[in-house]
């Protein structure tokens, strides 16, 4: 794993020394990212400069540093990721004749350049990856990203200089670089708590879309021209589910069909690396599973991190101390008090160089920190739920709508406000689920009166209900998620929900946390549900294959069920966060007191102060304008600020 810059400048007045020296700074402002060896290139001919940050993972010699040259010497690519298919890949290009020199899997994604074309060898690659290719015979720059997004590409403008880089802070040290916060695209992370690609904080920059790749033809510029760019989605999740015939298997080869790729995909993350290898161990299903098949797949124990703390709400770390011990992995537990976590929150903003809003940011981040002194890369069980139906929208939200989503729009609402007319208090009283009851009962009085199925996700995903409120002269922008027209027609809302996820919220949300949390202490994280092929073979299934009976993740539960006893894997899923609402009206409250103080909110401009200001004052005195997370989107914001702006 790797961090990437580069920059093409169309001044007329720039000179080679000082793009190299921009450059040099630009990767060095990302050196968490590869600690272990950096370099530059510099064309001989033209304005354009290539940085890389180089953390050794596969050949560890001087062979794999990058910029790398392909074997016709045509392309120069500076590449962040990891191929996990690059054995097979090297294996058919030599038969047709290429000889390599070194054991990257570099190397092999050049020499498919040369071979194959761009986009073909984009469609051969199975991976997480970010590339720049540099075309020296055409001129064009060729900007990819891998099909899920796992790994972050920004692209903008620094006066008359065309940037890019892995983060945001290369942008920062370039000295014509205008931080100028988007306030459209400020709306889009004030309503959903991070942002959403194509978009990004500032203005004049942006993010690649996943499964994308951008050609930029510089030669029309040296022509006189404009610099001329287009943009190709090469891979995409909706078409690939349009397109593909249902699999109508039986439970027995679903399930063998699931685990055999599975296990591929397990193998490919676990033998692609020349390092120390473990994986964290959450005590939940999705690594529960990717451990036990690490462990079948090794020969000595797996190393294996979890992360304990005192609130029990939280903490899993028992649970997964028992299934370690059952499956006989080396395991490391790291428990944290309040007090350490809250140690944390003063460096979210130069983890996380663009705002970002996601209380489970701290824990990846510690326990990322704690397993890098003992291993190089670590796999994980991300994306299990957003293919697998493991989230509760996707079983208790789609079942609830199922039975009212078909009732006249105006009777919903008035049920709703029957619902809501009795106290949550009263429900709690009544003993039935304890003081979460009446919280429960409102939340469901408040999804019944929406008018539509979008409205209820949408209500389920954001932060603040409107960003554009909240935002001063701010529009949504138009949103990825919004273009359904390649979607298919038959899904069901929960499998409309799913596919949302994967598109947005897994890549925009969960990844941005996986990468940030974990690179900035140079870990490199893999997540074998994340694997492609897994994926499309998943999304061929009936959901019943998925969700049954309000329980989501149905196959990853009967391949559970071979390796670990059911009296280790039952029991309710605790979330991997922290306790936030303790924390702002306790240890965090004259911090959040602070920066969101209606004096401040009005200097500086960008909010409704009157608004934000209310409702912190409103949740410090228990009521509950907007919920936690809100203030924490808002709060994450400002820190931000006050670090970057």
């Amino acid at each position: 794993m790797c961090g990437i810059v580069g920059l093409y400048s169309l001044s007329q007045n720039s000179n080679r020394e000082e793009l190299f020296s921009i450059c040099d700074a630009m990767q060095q402002a990302i050196s968490h990212r590869g600690p272990d060896a950096h370099d530059i290139w510099q064309d001989n001919g033209l304005p354009l400069v290539l940085g890389h940050r180089r953390l050794a993972i596969i050949d560890l010699s001087d062979d794999g540093k990058q910029p790398m040259n392909s074997p016709s010497g045509r392309y120069i690519a500076t590449y962040n990721g990891e191929i996990y298919n690059y054995l097979d890949l090297k294996k058919q290009l030599e038969e047709l004749g290429q000889v390599f020199k070194t054991k990257t899997d570099t190397e092999v994604m050049l020499a498919g350049f040369d071979h194959w074309g761009i986009e073909r060898t984009l469609k051969n690659l199975n991976g997480m990856f970010v590339i720049a290719l540099w075309d020296r015979q055409e001129k064009k720059l060729f900007l990819a990203r891998d099909r899920f997004g796992k790994k972050p590409l920004y692209v903008g403008w620094a006066g008359s200089d065309f940037v890019f880089s892995s983060e945001l802070k290369s942008f920062h040290k370039h000295k014509e670089f205008a931080a100028d916060i988007d306030r459209n695209n400020l709306a889009v992370y004030m309503q959903y708590s991070y942002m959403h690609a194509p978009y990004s904080i500032f203005k004049n920059v942006w993010q690649l879309l996943p499964g994308s790749y951008a050609v930029y033809d510089f030669s029309s510029v040296s022509a006189g021209e404009n610099l001329s760019a287009h943009f190709k989605i090469y891979w995409s999740l909706p078409e690939k589910v349009a397109s593909n015939s249902k699999l109508f298997l039986s439970e027995e080869s679903a399930i063998e069909q699931f685990e055999e790729l599975l296990e591929r995909a397990v193998s490919q993350r676990m033998f692609s690396s020349d390092v120390p290898l473990g994986a964290f161990l959450s005590g939940g299903i999705d690594s529960s599973c990717v451990v036990a098949l690490m462990q079948k797949l090794s020969q000595t124990p797996v190393k294996t991190f979890s992360i304990g703390f005192e609130e029990k709400a939280y903490n899993e770390a028992d649970k997964a101390k028992a299934i370690a011990e059952h499956l006989g992995t080396e395991h490391r537990e790291f428990y944290v008090s309040a007090q350490d976590a809250l140690k944390g929150v003063p460096s979210l903003p130069d983890i996380y160089e663009e705002p970002f809003a996601d209380s489970s940011q701290i824990p990846t981040h510690m326990i990322s920190k704690l397993a890098r002194d003992h291993v190089t890369v670590a796999l994980t069980g991300d994306g299990g739920d957003e293919i697998l139906g493991g989230y509760e929208r996707h079983t208790h939200v789609a079942a609830l709508w199922r039975k009212v989503g078909c009732l006249p729009h105006g009777l919903r609402q008035v049920a709703s406000c029957g619902l809501k007319a009795i106290p949550a208090d009263f429900y709690n009283k009544t003993g039935m689920s304890g003081e979460r009851l009446g919280s429960k009962v409102h939340r469901i009085a408040d999804l019944i009166a929406l008018k539509d199925k979008d409205s209820v996700y949408q209500k389920l995903l954001r932060a603040w209900p409107e960003g554009k409120a909240v935002v001063l002269d701010a529009q949504i922008p138009s949103l990825f998620l919004s273009g359904k027209e390649n979607w298919p027609s038959d899904l069901s809302f929960a499998e409309e929900m799913m596919l949302s996820d994967c598109l947005s919220y897994r890549t925009d949300g969960l990844m941005v946390k996986a990468d940030r949390a974990s690179m900035a202490v140079a870990l490199e994280l893999r997540a074998p549900l994340m694997d492609y092929e897994l994926a499309e073979f998943c999304w061929r299934l009936p959901q019943n294959m998925k969700v049954r009976s309000l329980q989501g993740k149905w196959l990853l539960r009967q391949v559970q069920s071979k390796y670990l006893p059911k009296e280790l894997t039952e029991g309710p899923k605790r979330h991997f966060g922290l306790p936030l609402d303790t924390w702002l009206r306790g240890d965090l409250k004259g911090w959040g007191s602070d920066l969101l103080s209606k004096e401040r909110l009005k200097n500086q401009g960008l909010f409704d102060a009157d608004l934000v200001s209310k409702a912190w004052q409103d949740y410090q005195e228990g009521r509950k304008s907007v919920s936690e997370k809100a203030l924490w989107t808002a709060l994450m914001f400002q820190a931000w600020a006050d670090r970057w702006i």
